[in-house]
């Protein structure tokens, strides 16, 4: 069984609330634990890890994929879905919640879609709508940047595909905020936006983003994630090093970004960065954030063959920081963050 170590946030966590009782820190925005908190992990031999924040314990489930790279938990119908890279499909496990927890389970496949794509990189879920990032080349011409979003319907039966949109960059991490699509620009430091996207692409097409910005400081972005109105990207730096990774925190987001014209530049001043030995980032290619705990978690794909990190006070520090999770998982590739 995987080795789990439990974050010191949440032992700090009581002691910030009843601290807020006191006049000079009413200012303070409190970490306010769930009475779920799991941090799902997908890895490269499709499996996917589940760690429970609040009592430590690790169930590790053995799925149809062979690699698996984006994840999904889905409170409603109890399932998560990951995109397999082996099976070139949606694949999605309902019952998690009834399982037996702290062991390694083999877990059959609920639904799934056709084998439609070729080199997924993860996935954005809005409603029913399941966008699929895919970095394959499309035209054959490797010197020309495209990418493709696979979008699909879910239904009682499976994942329909919808439509492809074939954009005119290189694409990997992808995040809904509200009905806009934010994706990195694989690369490159910059980040795109699709406004409203799930209404406004509706059809097989080629589209350009709606908006380009530049995040200054970043070498080659990967994951990004939003929640709280604060936006954290990765930079895996060179990927052949494992230790040059970093990820960057803009807190303020929305009125950044859209201070920023197109073609623009959100400034080092906007943001605070994280890097150096202490973190053990070389690679870090999928993150979300969670604004009640203020934590990031990453999965790091090359430091150490593979880890699951988290950092505590996301919003607020900056620099060479030590993780307060960290844990080695063997080809890590994503991970989603689900408490209630």
């Amino acid at each position: 069984m995987k080795k789990f170590i439990r974050p010191f946030f949440m032992l700090a966590a009581g002691a910030m609330m009843i601290s807020c009782s006191d006049d000079d820190n009413m200012d303070r925005n409190p970490v306010m634990p769930s009475g779920t908190a799991h941090l799902y992990a997908t890895s490269h031999d499709g499996s996917v890890t589940r760690y429970d924040i609040n009592n430590g314990e690790t169930t590790a489930y053995e799925t149809s994929s062979d690699d698996a790279e984006g994840i999904y938990y889905d409170g409603g119908d109890d399932s998560f879905t990951i995109v397999s890279r082996s099976s070139t499909s949606l694949e999605s496990y309902a019952g998690i919640g009834g399982l037996q927890t702290g062991i390694d389970l083999d877990i059959d496949l609920d639904l799934s879609s056709s084998s439609d794509l070729e080199s997924p990189r993860d996935v954005a879920v809005n409603g029913n709508i399941y966008v699929v990032a895919d970095n394959a080349d499309v035209d054959g011409d490797d010197t020309t940047p495209d990418g493709r979003f696979f979008v699909y319907t879910k239904t009682s039966s499976g994942f329909e595909l919808r439509n492809i949109v074939t954009v005119d960059f290189k694409v990997w991490g992808i995040e809904f905020v509200g009905n806009d699509l934010y994706a990195v620009v694989d690369t490159t430091n910059m980040l795109a936006v699709f406004t409203n996207f799930s209404s406004n692409y509706m059809t097989d097409m080629e589209a350009s983003a709606s908006k380009t910005v530049e995040v200054e400081g970043i070498v080659r972005t990967h994951g990004l994630d939003y929640d709280g109105g604060t936006m954290v990207m990765t930079d895996i730096g060179d990927a052949g090093s494992d230790a040059d990774g970093a990820f960057h925190v803009i807190t303020n987001f929305d009125s950044k970004f859209n201070a920023t014209m197109d073609g623009g530049m959100i400034s080092v001043s906007d943001q605070m960065r994280v890097e150096g030995g202490n973190t053990n980032l070389g690679n870090p290619v999928n993150v979300v954030y969670d604004a009640n705990y203020d934590a990031v978690f990453i999965a790091e794909v090359a430091n150490g063959g593979g880890r699951v990190l988290a950092f505590s006070e996301a919003s607020t520090s900056s620099g060479n920081r030590s993780p307060q999770i960290n844990n080695s998982l063997s080809g890590a590739s994503a991970v989603y963050f689900y408490t209630e």
